[in-house]
């Protein structure tokens, strides 16, 4: 869960830290007081867009940093390992993220400075932002395969990954067989270009590692007259008059009288022994080594020339001999291909309609699998949405025929109907009242409504997303009366089994809040800035009867309010 959040030169923020718990935290305030500001910018610390707008006036950057707590058991870290990035033994992360007035961002994960890239693949495991915009992406029919998907859950995913594999394979064959099916013309330039490259990589008639072997070569006979002074006098330290080996045999010998009359010196007197062979032996090999030192100037032009030869295929063909023979052969294979074009036409083709023949195998089971689960999907979301006064909406997923037969998989002019998700396209379709026909939900919803169909998917799905933290944004947007206190009932219910930041109008939603926030404006140094206060019990009262009622506050409110809060406690 999000523990703390720290934000400095944010917006109409000067700076502020907050402390957040388990459960659901409520964010009350003024319409402007800077609430949705404080959910920006923990959008701006899990990798949202970044605008120098965001800096406040004045500021050079705005700095935003948040602590979270993990499970042992949560998917980040796999992703930790994956990235190089350490996990505090406490299991905490620690993000950052500053953005500078001229627009540059600097993202940090523990400590570690990585890319917006990973800094948003971090953030998405760790908390999910509910708002405004969400209701606009439940609108969007393309989206809804996803939340299908996610829905399904593993059993799905695993299904999609064998697809996947079948699909990358597919299009790999499928973009060789557009390539050899080019123009003519081209084909004819492009043999005979390759055949020229690899006529020139085949007379230098390169072997493998040879420019490692050539320099190494080079070096020593660069250097060898410094080789045979100081390899000839190693020698000449060990095998010379009076050197080591003599001082040494003096010294087994003399160790040798001492192991006869003390056997506790036997295992020295073997060492000693040891090491003079193994001295006399390493003389014999250093006089082999400086006698086979060749003085040839001969050689080392042979050598550079043949440098110079590789140095320049190594700019043409690639950084080693390796990589040239490497290029060699794949231009080999390709000039085979081109010249027996038509046989391997036949036969990619061949191979393409046996992988198109799996993909369409695995597409319907894929299908298959999805149209179940919608079946589940429909019965979940419809239990949720009678809890929400939504008793007689009809709710379904409608599958889109598409042509997925094998003539469009293989029709290699244009695209095939697959995709790497699927060959599925899926709508939700609704009839918000008795009688009426299924229609798709963007055509039909209104605002209040398409606020519970969010939380009925929610409830449902929080138990898939393994987030640590979630946040509605103003999610309770146009209800009222009994939705309004069902929805407050539905965010609580999945306050149960994660941590829930909501920002809410609804003295219902406020009144179920495990802790309550205040959010308020003010003017110090002739600058608005914001402030967060946590609110006991008094004054939660005085803050729902504000929602209430607007700015006059009577002791009715008050007494509702009351109320308000003693039913969440019961039903808490």
């Amino acid at each position: 869960m999000l523990m703390e959040l720290s934000i400095r030169n944010f917006a109409i923020i000067d700076k502020i830290t907050i402390s957040f718990d388990e459960g659901l935290t409520v964010l009350t305030g003024e319409t402007g007081a800077g609430k949705s500001i404080i959910i920006d910018a923990i959008g701006q610390l899990i990798g949202g867009r970044g605008s120098v707008d965001f800096v406040r006036h004045g500021s050079k950057r705005a700095e935003i940093e948040g602590l979270f707590s993990i499970d042992n058991g949560h998917e980040i870290h796999q992703l930790f390992t994956d990235l190089g990035i350490e996990t505090d033994e406490d299991e905490t992360v620690i993000l950052r993220r500053e953005i500078t007035n001229q627009g540059k961002s600097i993202c940090r994960v523990n400590g570690k400075l990585v890319t917006l890239a990973i800094l948003r693949q971090i953030g998405q495991t760790l908390v999910d932002i509910h708002g405004q915009h969400e209701h606009q992406q439940l609108l969007q029919s393309d989206k809804h395969i996803l939340l299908l998907d996610r829905f399904a859950g593993e059993i799905l995913e695993r299904a999609k990954a064998e697809y996947r594999k079948l699909f990358d394979n597919y299009s790999r064959k499928r973009d060789q067989l557009a390539q050899l099916t080019e123009n003519a013309q081209e084909m004819i330039q492009r043999l005979d270009l390759i055949q020229y490259q690899f006529k020139e990589i085949e007379e230098a008639k390169l072997q493998p590692d040879e420019d490692v072997s050539l320099l190494e070569e080079k070096k020593r006979l660069d250097h060898s007259e410094e080789l045979y002074r100081t390899v000839h006098g190693a020698y000449d330290s060990l095998y010379g008059d009076g050197k080591g080996l003599e001082w040494t045999m003096a010294a087994m010998n003399q160790i040798e009288e001492a192991a006869a009359i003390d056997e506790k010196l036997q295992p020295l007197k073997e060492t000693i022994m040891n090491s003079y062979y193994l001295l006399e032996e390493s003389a014999f090999s250093l006089r082999d080594y400086y006698e086979g030192i060749e003085f040839d100037p001969e050689r080392l032009n042979e050598i550079e020339s043949r440098l110079s030869e590789i140095n320049q295929l190594k700019r043409k063909y690639g950084e080693s001999v390796n990589d040239i023979l490497e290029h060699a052969a794949m231009l080999e294979e390709e000039i085979d291909t081109l010249n027996n074009r038509d046989e391997r036409l036949q036969q990619w083709e061949l191979e393409l309609e046996s992988i198109a023949r799996d993909l369409l195998v695995e597409g319907r089971n894929l299908t298959e699998l999805r149209q179940k689960e919608a079946e589940n999907l429909k019965k979940e979301i419809q239990k949720q949405l009678k809890n929400l006064y939504m008793k007689d909406t009809e709710f379904k997923v409608e599958f889109l025929e598409k042509d997925v037969q094998l003539h469009g998989l293989l029709n290699l002019k244009k695209r095939p109907p697959a995709t790497k998700d699927g060959m599925d396209e899926a709508v939700f379709m609704v009839a918000t009242n008795k009688g009426e026909p299924l229609k798709p939900l963007a055509k039909v919803a209104s605002g209040g409504e398409i606020s519970r169909m969010i939380l009925a998917l929610k409830t449902i799905l929080s138990t898939h997303e393994g987030v640590t933290s979630l946040i509605f944004d103003e999610v309770d947007t146009g209800v009222s009366g009994r939705v309004a206190q069902a929805i407050a009932e539905k965010i609580h219910q999945i306050s149960f089994g994660s941590q829930v930041l909501c920002i809410t109008h609804l003295p219902q939603v406020a009144a179920m809040a495990d802790t309550h926030l205040f959010i308020s404006k003010e003017v110090h140094n002739e600058r608005m800035v914001t402030s967060v206060k946590p609110l006991v019990k008094e004054e939660r009262v005085e803050e729902i009867s504000r929602m209430i009622s607007g700015a006059e506050i009577t002791d009715l409110t008050r007494k509702h309010a009351g109320e308000l809060l003693t039913q969440a406690q019961q039903k808490g």
